[in-house]
């Protein structure tokens, strides 16, 4: 059977909306149909029925998002009914898992065409009610309410207590073992908003970012942040640890929709293409410790294409909290810190965590595009020690 080169020959997502902000009224599943439909129009060689799956990342599940969201956003988009759809949870990195699943196939000569991509709307996340131990009539009195927006919940009572600890409590304990400083992740959140404001106002998004329920551009950037006011927010993780809200990744709704299929495919389509996805990796580490499972990702992946850490050009690493990043740079400190995160990062763009991985990826084969081509690396922590970490190759 012959390998095919996985290309992403399109791709599309909404701008980045703020917790309760201006994509907070739109249903998950209208988030993805709206994603799906422009993506649809920028191919408009493509025959919709020879699309073989739509895959998309979604981390919640639990309100409506439920059901298999991939599928209702295809139905929505208006999609041939004959097109199934999967959705997949891999927490931060459920939209990379998708691509991940879906250049596979394509590489194997399964599918030719499939959506793949993800979606959040954290502001529409449930609380959910837990069920009472008896089975009697429905009934909610005195049973508990649980939070449905991020990190753990109902968690089984045999974990070790520092595993099931706040995502920014466990980022934030690895970061001070390691010497790193409030005052350095606090510059790292600056920077982001930064380069995601110039990012703007160059148009860099042209192409990619589609308008959508009024909003024209990532809502959580802080084009009036400092050093300074960043410095005066309190702790948010613990009396005296470096994480606050502001060198945290905010809480978003969003979606990322892209096609991948293979290179014969992509120039009958007469499409350039955006790149190409050359290898992929997942690891795992102690849950704790889920700011570190990117280095063990970034290595195995090198390995897989026979490259260095000073061959990679563009770095994309999504930024869960400052924290992390500067925990991946110094333990590989052969990362050049100006090739990360060149337009900015999630700390700033936002990250709606079923479509994040999704994002990060596309940027940087955008980047290496604008670059004249190259070899990039775009990876991301996830919840419970995972590590997720894809090339992408632009060719020169």
């Amino acid at each position: 059977m012959q390998e095919h080169k996985a290309i992403i020959a399109a791709a599309v997502r909404t701008p980045f909306g703020a917790y309760f902000g201006a994509l907070s009224k739109v249903r998950p599943d209208d988030l993805l149909a709206f994603t799906i439909s422009e993506l649809v129009k920028k191919v408009p060689n493509l025959n919709l029925e020879l699309i073989d799956d739509v895959i998309m990342g979604d981390s919640n599940g639990a309100g409506e998002d439920n059901r298999n969201v991939a599928r209702m956003g295809a139905l929505l988009a208006g999609l041939p009914e004959t097109i199934p759809g999967l959705t997949l949870n891999r927490l931060c990195g459920s939209g990379g898992e998708a691509v991940i699943q879906a250049s596979r196939a394509i590489r194997l000569g399964d599918y030719n065409y499939v959506i793949a991509g993800g979606v959040e709307s954290m502001s529409r996340a449930p609380w959910i009610v837990e069920r009472d131990s008896k089975k009697k009539p429905e009934q909610t009195t005195d049973l508990v309410l649980n939070q449905s927006t991020v990190g753990w919940r109902m968690t089984n009572p045999k974990f070790p207590a520092d595993w099931i600890q706040s995502l920014g409590r466990c980022a934030e304990e690895v970061s001070q073992r390691f010497g790193i400083t409030r005052k350095q992740v606090d510059e790292w959140s600056l920077r982001s908003h930064q380069r995601a404001a110039v990012a703007w106002d160059k148009k860099i998004h042209d192409g990619f970012v589609v308008p959508f329920n009024g909003l024209t551009s990532d809502e959580s950037i802080r084009r009036d942040t400092s050093l300074e006011k960043l410095g005066e927010l309190p702790a948010a993780f613990s009396d005296t640890g470096t994480g606050t809200a502001g060198n945290s990744s905010p809480i978003n709704d969003g979606a990322v929709a892209m096609l991948i299929t293979n290179e014969i495919n992509c120039a009958e389509l007469g499409l350039p293409g955006i790149g190409r996805i050359l290898a992929t990796q997942v690891t795992a580490t102690k849950p704790n410790e889920f700011s570190r499972a990117p280095v063990s990702a970034i290595h195995k992946v090198l390995k897989k294409v026979d490259r260095k850490v000073s061959d990679i050009k563009v770095w994309e690493i999504n930024e869960a909290f400052a924290s992390m990043v500067l925990t991946v740079l110094h333990e590989i400190p052969e990362i050049n810190p100006e090739r990360v995160n060149i337009n900015g990062g999630a700390i700033a763009i936002g990250h709606p965590v079923g479509g994040s991985a999704a994002r990060v990826i596309v940027d940087c084969a955008r980047e290496l595009k604008r670059q004249g081509g190259g070899i990039g690396i775009a990876a991301a922590c996830i919840g419970v020690g995972l590590g997720i970490a894809v090339v992408i190759e632009v060719a020169e």
